[in-house]
Parts: structure tokens; sequence; C-alpha cells
């Protein structure tokens, strides 16, 4: 076990966001409590165990942990629907991850095979294990290890694709996010779905680094189209939950097109907006089971003028939806500009269609907006509503810091990301991985210029 930067971002939100969905659901869960909070822990255990892993084997062990409790907390607390939701969430997810155990065999075979290692251990794998196996296959036939490589991407690629979820494979998750509990929904968006993401970059990519640069264009149009035709179903979506649930799927092709980009830019601006979506997405989800406590509906046609008997808790929507929008200032802005700027110079074109995704989240989030707190209170059952108590206030202030804080000043985050991902950028083909300046850098003042003569460049040899 073990941690690098892009570890540490990821471990740290998980630990931040349990304590906090814990408050949250103080009132929600009233049946079977001791069982709940023994599935929320056990379920942290194994996100915990994944993010540390270095050894593939025991990643796998913690990536299969993690179904079991989220699939009680969504059969047992979940909705009407639950029971259809939990099971199409552990099949989907178990189809991928057996895929996934076969490419791990293979590979173990191979690399078993040729060197007689003991282990599944990701750093002797990825630092001389791999380049040596190219190597002695190679000798043997260079297209057979291609071909083999490509499929076991593919075999990993489709795992992680599936819990990502990147679009085709994305219908588990609107039934999952609407069927589970508040709590259930913050850490199923705030964390598990950064699973797929995190498996791309610590496993699938410098696995086999030439079958992933091989994959960028697949990769690339399946997260544009995801962040359209995931903006495109939110903006009709009458449940506030369920268009929360397709924003996700949006802001997680953003992530996906940055990590593929294969530049700095692009790969610290993924990682850094698997954190802002945690957090913004996350303080959605538990603002929207906040409404459901007082009013049993989440339907945007029941709702209208609820700022008027509600201000603090329109006030905080109101934060966490232009966080979610990516309004500078706010966490959002910073991932996705540096994803944009990763996408632009990985190709124009995606980075266009990549920025009419940001106009779509600011139109069908706004329009939501609108439509639940402002206009004359037309329902009854709208009058009477009680603004947030003092708990309540506690754990959303405890959420919007962090929105203010990466928005303002990111570059904690960005330096300790600069080391792993310059690690990533070294495993990746030369035609690939660039040299650019740290993100850190990009977002700070260029140094001031002198008056000194500058040194004359030295020849070339």
């Amino acid at each position: 076990m073990g941690i690098d930067g892009i570890s540490l971002v990821l471990v740290m939100l998980t630990t931040f966001l349990m304590p906090v969905v814990l408050a949250a659901s103080w009132t929600d869960i009233t049946r079977s409590i001791k069982s709940y909070f023994f599935f929320m822990l056990f379920l942290e255990t194994g996100m915990l165990g994944a993010f540390v892993s270095l050894n593939m084997f025991l990643f796998y062990i913690f990536w299969e942990v993690m179904l079991i409790p989220m699939y009680f907390i969504i059969g047992i607390w979940g909705g009407p629907r639950r029971i259809y939701a939990a099971i199409k969430f552990f099949l989907f997810t178990m189809f991928g991850s057996l895929l996934m155990l076969v490419a791990m065999l293979v590979l173990y075979y191979l690399y078993f095979d040729q060197f007689g290692a003991l282990n599944f251990d990701l750093v002797d794998v990825t630092g001389t294990g791999v380049a040596l196996l190219d190597t002695e296959i190679a000798l043997a036939g260079e297209d057979v290890w291609w071909k083999t490589q490509h499929w076991l991407f593919a075999a990993f690629a489709l795992a992680f694709a599936i819990k990502v979820p990147m679009v085709p494979f994305h219908t588990w998750l609107p039934d999952a996010h609407v069927e589970a509990p508040t709590a259930g929904s913050v850490v199923l968006a705030g964390v598990l779905l950064k699973m797929g993401t995190y498996g791309f970059l610590r496993f699938a990519v410098p696995l086999f680094p030439d079958a992933a640069v091989a994959a960028v264009p697949v990769i690339i149009t399946l997260s544009l189209i995801g962040i359209i035709y995931g903006s495109l179903v939110a903006m009709v979506q009458s449940d506030v939950k369920k268009l929360v649930a397709y924003s996700s799927v949006a802001h997680l092709g953003f992530v996906m097109l940055g990590m593929f980009a294969f530049n700095r830019e692009g790969l610290e601006g993924s990682v850094l907006q698997m954190v802002n979506h945690g957090l913004s997405t996350g303080a959605l989800f538990l603002l929207v089971g906040m409404i459901y406590e007082r009013r049993h509906t989440r339907e945007i046609g029941e709702f209208g003028g609820i700022a008027k008997p509600m201000p603090v808790f329109a006030a905080l929507f109101g934060i966490v939806t232009m966080s979610s929008i990516g309004l500078p200032m706010l966490n959002g802005f910073v991932g996705e500009f540096l994803i944009l700027l990763g996408a632009f110079a990985r190709s124009a074109v995606a980075g266009v269609l990549a920025t009419s995704g940001v106009v779509l989240a600011a139109a069908y989030m706004l329009w939501m907006y609108r439509r639940v707190f402002f206009g004359a209170v037309e329902n009854p059952e709208n009058r009477g509503l009680i603004d947030l108590d003092l708990r309540e206030k506690a754990v959303m202030l405890a959420m919007v810091i962090p929105i203010f804080w990466i928005g303002v000043y990111p570059n904690p985050l960005l330096r300790r990301l600069d080391g792993a991902v310059s690690e990533v950028m070294r495993q990746l083909p030369a035609s690939v991985s660039q040299p650019r300046a740290p993100a850190s850098d990009v977002l700070e003042s260029p140094p001031a210029a002198t008056d000194e003569p500058a040194e004359p460049a030295e020849a070339a040899p």
C-alpha cells in the first residue's frame, strides 16, 4: 500500500465526505441504524483500500468489497424501486469486474512466465516489468504483444468505463442515484464514480501505454458524447435528483476528456475535477435530500418560490449550483479551465465541443434553479416550509468552505499532483508526453521581466 499525489487528494475527499454525510443523515435514517453505520463504514474501508492499493490483486479485492455495502445501502434504505436499482448497479459493476480479473490473470501469467515474479505489485510491473515484457515478447513476435496489450487494455477500460460511467454504460447510474438514500447518493457521486477514473490513471494507462494512446480517439469521442448527451438529458428532467444524476454523466465526461488529452494541464485538471465533482455534486444531493425530508417530493413542478420561506437554503443551493456550472472563484471553474486548456492543446474541435457542454450546464442548472426558487408560491404546501436548522447549516458550511477555497487558491492541491502526473506522463510514449509547465504554475503570475541580458544558448550537438 502507498499513496502519491493522486491517491492523496482522493483519500482526503473520501475521509472528508463520510463524516459529513453521516451527519446529514441524522434524521433521514430511522430504521436499522446500527446496520446502516456498519455498511457505511464498511464502504469507506473498501474505498480507502482501493485508493491506497499498489497491488493489483489487493485492488481487485477492495474493488469488489465496495459493491457489497452499496448494494445493501440502496436495497434496504432506498426508494420504492430500490431492489431493481441495487441489482442493476451490482450486475453492471460485476460484469466489468470479471473482465478486469481475467485481464489481471493473463498479465500475471505472462509476467510470471517470463520473469518468475510471484506477485501483482504495480510498482514492479509498471517500473521495469512491462518494458522487459515488451522486449521478451517482441522477440517471439511484436505483433502478438501489440494485440495482447490492446485486448488487456480493453478489458480494464471496460470495467472502469462502467464505473465512471461513460456512455453507453451509464444506464445504471440514474436509477441508483434516484433510489439511494441521500448519504448513498453523495458517496456514490462523490467517491465511487471516481474509482473508474482513478482506475484508468493508476492501472489501465500505466500498464498499457501504447494501447491507451491508440484508444485516445475513442475515449475522447465517448467523453464528448457523454458531456453533450448528459447535459441534454438533464435539461428535460422533471425530478431534481435525476437531473443532478445526469449532470454527473456530463461532469465525468469532462474528467475523461482531460485525462486522455494526455498533457499536464488536462491530467491535473482531470484529477482536480474529480475532487470538485465530489464536493459540488455531493452538496447538491445533500440539499435535494434536505428539501425531500420536508416535502417528500423531488418534482420540480411541485416547487416554485421557495426562496421566500427558505432564504438560507436558497442561498446555499445557489452557491453550489454556480460551483457545478463552473463560475470563476468557485472550485468547478479551476478544474474545467485546466481540462479545456488540455483539450484545446490536443484537438481544437474537442475543445469547442467540450465548451458547449459548459454552456448547456449553465442552461439546465439555472433553469432548474429559477423554477424551484423564484416566482410566486403557488403551492400552499410550500408556504410553511422551515429553513435549515443548525445541524443542516453546519453540514452545508463544511461543503461550501472547500468549494470557495479551491476556487480561490487551488495551488496546494495542484502542487501535490505535479509529481504523480509527471510520473504518468513519463510512462506514456514520447510522441504524446510533451513536457509542459506544471498546472500550478499556469495559474500563477509569470515572473517579472528583468533587464539582465539572456545567456546565449549552446549550439546543439
